[in-house]
């Protein structure tokens, strides 16, 4: 995982133990004092909520506990995690940026590429210069690598 990456998701963990579990904590007790817990949809929706996030703590403090940080900046060479890769598709001649990274802080619309996708499996180990054919949902596709930055 890259540091940035790392840095975001213990933004979230403090932030849901910080600020959202108090305020459900708060919501369910409000919710207790209007009676009858059977029929009180607010109590059964905090509750629900609560679920979610004490899911969603124990998910973020494993992944961060397992987590190896890494710092592009000190990579270089054929495309690699990290990487920043500049990308031509040679159908289209539309260009694209993406970083290759890991599953937890990977994000398509911010150019956040996982390591798992199809696209990443087929850049790794390649050069500037280099092709790639990759199969993808809306069929096969073909890239060339324009640059490579590891920042």
């Amino acid at each position: 995982m890259t540091r940035g990456g790392f840095q975001l998701l213990e933004q979230e963990l403090t932030m849901l133990k910080s600020k959202e579990r108090p305020a459900i904590i708060r919501a369910i007790a409000e919710a207790r004092e209007h009676g009858d817990l059977s029929e009180n949809a607010e109590y059964h929706a905090a509750r629900e909520k609560q679920g979610f996030i004490e899911g969603r703590i124990k998910e973020l403090e494993a992944i961060l506990s397992r987590a190896e940080v890494i710092d592009p900046a000190k990579l270089s060479g054929s495309i690699k995690f990290g990487a920043t890769v500049e990308l031509i598709d040679e159908d289209t001649e539309e260009q694209r940026i993406y970083q290759i990274v890991g599953e937890p802080e990977a994000d398509i619309e911010r150019g956040r590429l996982n390591i798992r996708s199809p696209l990443a499996r087929a850049l790794i180990g390649k050069d500037e210069g280099d092709s790639v054919e990759v199969k993808t949902p809306g069929g096969q596709r073909s890239y060339e690598i324009v640059a490579i930055r590891y920042e």
